[in-house]
This record gives structure tokens, sequence and C-alpha cells, in this order.
């Protein structure tokens, strides 16, 4: 275990669930919604104790798309690229918000980690595609310059400490 992580949040955590062991993907997910991802460190922390094995663990974590082992940005951009967004043109818009938040296929979080843009199959709001969330909230009949109004809206938001 880390010596310079704190484990103070997850001891908090913790403490909230009864039996850890049949609570895992609770305790993940709420370690996940603290952090915006799952640190390493916790892995044998909570092996030890919840009495499982690191690999256990792991494999809750990997198994459910949900969760990041990567570190997340505080707004998470999700684009759908089903059929019925990706036919009307969500492409375009992923684009547009690659190129203005300096991100790639490969690269999805920027280096302040206020950002993280992800594409996902469908987010099943069908009947409003093109459509994209910021941290779960739906914005539906999306062009590539309703994207960049609304980066720049939130990139607002971040520089008057919001």
């Amino acid at each position: 275990m880390s010596e310079s992580f704190d484990y103070t949040v997850v001891d908090q955590i913790l403490s909230q669930y009864e039996n850890g062991q049949t609570s895992i993907i609770a305790i993940l997910q709420t370690i996940q919604e603290h952090y915006h991802f799952l640190p390493r460190e916790v892995f044998p922390y909570l092996a030890e104790k919840l009495n499982m094995s690191e690999a256990r663990v792991y494999s809750v974590a990997t198994f459910y798309e949900n969760f990041s082992l990567e570190p997340k940005g505080k707004y998470v951009i999700k684009i759908c690229d089903g059929t019925a967004c990706h036919v009307r043109r969500s492409i375009p818009v992923l684009e547009r918000l690659r190129s203005e938040l300096g991100l790639s296929e490969s690269k999805k979080t920027t280096d302040d980690l206020n950002f993280t843009l992800e594409t996902v199959s469908c987010l099943g709001a069908c009947g409003l595609a093109p459509v994209l969330t910021v941290n779960d909230v739906v914005y539906p009949e999306m062009t590539p310059d309703k994207a960049s109004d609304l980066l720049k809206k939130i990139k607002e938001e971040i520089s008057n400490g919001n």
C-alpha cells in the first residue's frame, strides 16, 4: 500500500457499508464518485479491509464498463455513436470537441483533468439524436456549433470558480 495515499476517504466510505464483500460494487462506485476513477492504491487496501483477494476486487472493477482505472475529468462528456446518432452526424460533433479540447481517440482526458471525452454505443435517447451528455445531463440534437457553445459555457463556469 502506498504511504503517500490518504485512505481517510476510503475508510469513511467503508464505514457506510455493513457487509463490505456483498457491497463491493457500491463501495467501488462511491470511491469512483469521489476520485472520478479508481486509484490503484485502493485495490490492496480494500482487499485487506474486506478480507477478499486483491484479484477479486480488481476483477469486479474491470468487469463493469462504468468503472475507470484512469483519471477522468471533472466534466465527463459522452457522445453517442449509436446508429441513430451516427446517421444524424454525431462524428462531426465528436471531432469538433476533440479539436477544441486537444484530445484524440487515444487521449481522452485533458491534462488539467477538467474534461474527459468518450464515445458510447447508445445513450437511450435515439429520438433526440445526435445526443451527448455532460455528467449525465442530456443535450439533444447536437451540432458542432452547439457543442462548441456548450463547451464555452462550461469553460466559463470553470474560470468563474463553479
